[in-house]
């Protein structure tokens, strides 16, 4: 089919798919309780997919949250195979994990914690954690047994070492910071003394101390049941005057992330309670017979069923079901409340006398184009949300897109059944609730509740619809003329220049990175512990290994040159703490200087090396030493001042930048990298799919918006609304993290959602003008746009009340995504589209032959009445709803044609003047009153034909006439003037 760009039209695919979809309506309305029960056998048996819940949560922290195949990940796969870890020799600066622990974190009440009082307190919770034990058949597991070791003994708090050595002393003592000198080595207190008062680098006060029970790695069931014991009693039986007590253990963040299920689970019964009450509201009428509350019901429920279809059969699959999936049931109850919303909205419109299958047929032949782009974009977004390297967001789009799906496939199957089986009780005239029939018109001397209650099937007489909701009158008669004002306009825009500078603003502001707390519930102990580490114990960061990956000569001076220019380039970042720094080289060559040892020579170098080792078993685990040659090696250097995302993400760049810059091959390691890692993916990966996505958006809106300009209206409206969502979500203080990365998505499809409908309504209507064009959009679907948008954010509200941060942040930018999706449709995009409307090609009077153009003057001009009584002349009113045309046009055949019907205007200004109407408008009629020419659907079952003869055709009279030549004997009702017709 031809692409007409002179018109800017483009229906190749859009015309088809109307059609189609007009065929399979009337199929769905002819056989409708086949497309009803088969849904719900359909989600019945998928719906079984739920008995495998709880083999597929997936919830494993670092696992869907961290890029997959990140580089950490890789680093610390070279780490764990070339250092491995030694039980016997339990170092926690050498860990490549985070490791097995519980810990507590006390903080005084007073001004200082490095009292007395407040260290009885400590040591006597410290001695319940050790005396803790749990029993498991026949075996007690015990601190004891279960504690990380060095040299034979558990891993001490060295802290406390230090109060039982000075006692009641221990406030008086001079404890320098952050290295002690303790017998014969130094302590370091940066990670056991926090929020520290020093008076030149001694201990003034202190407000926390925190202690640290490492547990061995090898047997994590076992160390897990005993971890899960602490958590259990340390909480309780508490009775502490001197300090506050936080806690936390290695299982915690990821307990409490499971946890959140439980949140959640109670906000979808509350949710689906509101949706339903909404929905009722919105398609609630004062007509006991039109009413569509069960339709409203059933629309919700349509989505209900799409949720279960789709999970039920993800489940079956296998896919696993991450945490962030519980949103997505939120999600869908909108989309699918939404397509409900439009399909109501046409049904409405068509013709109440004409066969439920043809009512059907017609309202998815208007609505199947603006349901289809919702559909496609939305899923065709999350689908592209596949690329992104992180599994959470991977399963939730598997989830969202094959629910979206369902709700599509449902909603023209299941709810357009029943659409049909709701409008044959309305030609019945049958009350919504008994079903009982009842009259069309009230008796004379009824109360109002009786005709609000008992009479019912009303009707549009003009049009033979329904009757206009209110909603619909405020956008026709009030905003939409109001919007097209010329002094609105100008405000629309400036009002947009301030809504796009604030946007911009805001996206300069964002922060990058999921902080690992929001994990976990508000009133969760874990916040707390984390809160307690983030305000005392963020001086000294993570201690960085940076290691040597491949074999090196440390004996050649030149090349140790090389590396010494590469450790000070780290110390001389503005993070590292120069004076730190653990390296077995420097010692080795300090060994090697006391020993007169000339370690420049190869031989000598390995030579020595293995005694050196055993000496200093700590340097032996920071060394891979095997068949004397050097492998690998690490040094550590020290972090400070790491306290927010922003300072993470910077120092994870600058150590892998500087050590990309050095000519020793390095990498840098820590085991917080894993998740530090999100921050070298997370915006790269944003703009990935937001660009890939919008330019689908565009192909699929160039596709079935039947004009090309148009489409890139909507292309701007994403754009437009991506920048406004991304803006103020920072200015919201919401992160950009996995979570905002999966709407940030969605927010494409929504932003398609809106324009689209209120694009191809533009674009798709007859009026003359760009005014009238954006006022008639408006009329016919600014109100489902408004119940979609409000149904949606109504879907969503509730997690606005939930204490964890996923959800909270799923209802922030879904907000944000819908109110600014629903100002783009309603107000930026109509107003734009008549400063730009090229949807018209040429001006309407233009396009016309000049043969029609004299007619169209001709019949306008005699459709002016002389008032003989008063000596007015009225202008009659016209509504063009079809293309009157010429006798001798296309359409027509040379030959007289015998569905094509006559209009005559009055006979003293009209003789021979007529129009040939086009075969697919049958009946129609003229009100003598208002002169408004009422066209009427043709029916499958009832057809109308009128005989005038000119000597019925009265001076002051008009009448409708058909072709007399073809209406001879055909059998047909017939109506004379002079009964109904004469006017």
């Amino acid at each position: 089919m031809p692409v007409n760009m002179a018109g800017c039209t483009t229906d190749c695919v859009e015309k088809p798919i109307s059609i189609c979809f007009q065929k399979f309506g009337r199929f769905v309305g002819t056989y409708p309780w086949w497309f009803f029960i088969s849904p719900l056998l359909i989600s019945a048996v998928l719906g079984t997919g739920f008995c495998f819940l709880e083999d597929r949560e997936a919830n494993d922290i670092e696992d869907q949250f961290t890029p997959v195949n990140g580089p950490a990940k890789l680093e610390r796969r070279f780490v764990q195979q070339n250092f491995p870890q030694n039980d016997s020799l339990f170092s926690n600066q050498r860990l490549y994990t985070d490791g097995v622990y519980a810990s507590f974190i006390a903080v005084t009440k007073s001004s200082n914690i490095l009292t007395d009082a407040a260290f009885r307190e400590i040591v006597t919770l410290d001695r319940k954690v050790k005396e803790l034990n749990v029993s498991t058949g026949h075996e007690v597991l015990t601190f004891e047994g279960l504690c990380a070791r060095r040299y034979k003994k558990c891993i001490p708090n060295k802290i406390l070492d230090i109060h039982k050595y000075y006692g009641e002393n221990l406030e008086a003592t001079e404890l320098s910071f952050p290295f002690f000198r303790f017998g014969f080595s130094y302590i370091f207190l940066g990670y056991s003394v926090g929020g520290v008062n020093l008076n030149s680098s001694v201990i003034k006060s202190a407000k926390s101390v925190r202690l640290f029970y490492f547990l061995k790695e090898d047997n994590r069931t076992r160390t897990d049941l005993w971890l899960n014991e602490f958590l259990k009693v340390f909480p309780s039986n508490l009775s502490l005057n001197s300090i506050k007590v936080t806690h936390s253990t290695s299982l915690s963040r990821q307990v409490e992330f499971e946890a959140n299920t439980k949140d959640v689970i109670p906000l979808f019964s509350i949710t689906y309670v509101i949706a339903i009450a909404f929905s009722i509201l919105s398609c609630l009428r004062f007509d006991c017979v039109r009413n569509k509350v069960w339709v409203a019901t059933f629309g919700v429920f349509s989505a209900g069923l799409a949720v279960l279809s789709a999970f039920g059969m993800m489940l079956h699959i296998g896919v696993p079901f991450v945490m962030t999936v519980a949103n997505s049931p939120f999600l869908i109850l909108g989309i699918g409340v939404d397509d409900m919303f439009i399909l109501i909205s046409c049904w409405q419109q068509t013709n109440v006398h004409d066969r439920v299958e043809t009512r059907l047929s017609n309202t998815y032949k208007e609505a199947a184009i603006s349901i289809t782009i919702t559909t496609l974009t939305d899923v065709l977004a999350f689908y592209i949300g596949l690329m992104t390297p992180f599994r959470s967001v991977r399963s939730f789009c598997l989830y969202t897109s094959t629910s979206i799906l369902f709700c599509y496939i449902y909603s023209v199957t299941f709810f357009g059944a029943f659409l049909v089986l709701n409008g044959r009780r309305e030609n019945s005239n049958k009350h919504w609730l008994t079903c009982k029939e009842v009259p069309e018109e009230c008796a004379v001397g009824q109360s109002k509740w009786y005709e609000l209650c008992c009479v019912g099937g009303a009707y549009d007489r003009h049009t033979g619809s329904e009757e206009v909701q209110p909603m619909n009158h405020f956008f026709k008669k009030y905003y939409g003329p109001f919007l097209t004002k010329s002094w609105t306009k100008v405000f629309v825009i400036l009002f947009y220049c301030i809504y796009l500078i604030v946007s911009i603003y805001g996206c300069f502001q964002i922060q990058e990175g999921i902080d690992l707390r929001n994990l976990a519930a508000d009133d969760s102990y874990v916040v707390k512990y984390y809160d307690n580490e983030k305000a005392y114990f963020s001086e000294y960061g993570p201690n960085i290994m940076v290691v040597i990956r491949q074999e090196f000569p440390y004996w050649d001076e030149k090349y140790m040159s090389d590396l010494e220019t590469c450790i000070e380039d780290f110390k001389n970042l503005s993070f590292i703490e120069k004076d730190i720094f653990t390296s077995w080289i420097k010692s080795y060559k300090y060994y090697g200087y006391h020993t007169k040892l000339n370690l420049s020579a190869e031989d000598v170098f390995k030579e020595n090396l293995g005694t050196f080792l055993r000496f200093y078993s700590d340097f032996k685990q920071d060394v891979n030493f095997t068949n004397n040659s050097i492998h690998a090696s690490r040094f550590f250097i020290q972090t400070v001042n790491i306290s927010t995302a922003l300072d993470e993400m910077n120092m994870l760049n600058k150590l892998r930048d500087t050590a990309q810059k050095c000519p020793v091959p390095l990498l840098v390691y820590h085991p917080a990298f894993i998740y530090h890692d999100q921050y070298a993916v997370i915006v790269s990966n944003t703009i990935q799919n937001i660009a890939v996505t919008t330019a689908v958006m565009l192909l699929i809106s160039l596709l079935l918006i039947p004009n090309p300009l148009c489409s890139l209206w909507v292309t701007f409206s994403i754009a437009s609304v991506i920048v406004g969502v991304t803006g103020f979500m920072a200015l919201w203080d919401v992160n950009l993290d996995t979570i905002s990365m999966i709407i940030l998505v969605v927010c494409i499809g929504f932003s398609v959602d809106f324009s689209a409908h209120i694009s191809y309504a533009f674009v798709s209507n007859k009026k003359p003008s760009a005014n009238e064009k954006a006022v008639e959009a408006l009329f016919n679907l600014g109100y489902p746009i408004l119940q979609g948008a409000v149904s949606t954010i109504l879907g969503v509200v509730v997690l606005s009340a939930s204490k964890n941060y996923i959800f909270r942040t799923f209802f922030k930018i879904m907000f944000l995504v819908i109110f600014f999706g629903l100002f783009h449709g309603l107000t930026f995009i109509p107003v734009f589209l008549t400063f730009f409307d090229m949807c018209n090609g040429t001006p309407a009077e233009n396009k016309s032959g000049p043969e029609e153009q004299a007619m169209k003057k001709s019949y306008t001009n005699n459709i002016q009445a002389k008032d003989a009584k008063d000596g007015d002349v009225k202008e009659r009113e016209i509504y063009d709803n079809h293309t009157f045309q010429s006798d001798n046009h296309q359409t027509c055949p040379s030959q007289p044609c015998s569905d094509i019907w006559m209009i005559a205007g009055n006979n003293h200004n009209v003789q021979d003047n007529h129009v040939c109407l086009a075969s697919t408008v049958p009946m129609f009629r003229v009100d003598g009153q208002t002169y408004e020419v009422h066209m009427y659907e043709p029916s499958d079952d009832v057809m109308f034909q009128v005989n005038c003869q000119s000597k019925q055709r009265a001076e002051g009279q008009n009448c409708v006439s058909g072709n007399s030549n073809h209406i001879q004997d055909s059998g047909l009702p017939t109506s004379n003037c002079s009964e109904s017709t004469i006017l």
